[in-house]
């Protein structure tokens, strides 16, 4: 996977999509601080490397 897609800004409809979660869980995970998001207007932005990590079980 190359540099680029791993730096992809994906929205929250994208990030769940992505995730197969419901958009409840996310916004759960984003609230305790298990994904890392920036609010964006009325919705939520995330990259796509922090997603890979969230995946991978990192730490924060």
């Amino acid at each position: 996977m190359s540099s680029k897609e791993k730096e992809r800004v994906l929205t929250t409809d994208e990030a769940i999509k992505f995730l197969k979660i419901s958009k409840p869980s996310y916004l759960k995970y984003i609230r305790t601080g298990r994904i890392r998001a920036i609010k964006a207007g009325s919705g939520w932005r995330v990259l796509h490397s922090e997603l890979l990590r969230f995946l991978k079980g990192g730490s924060k």
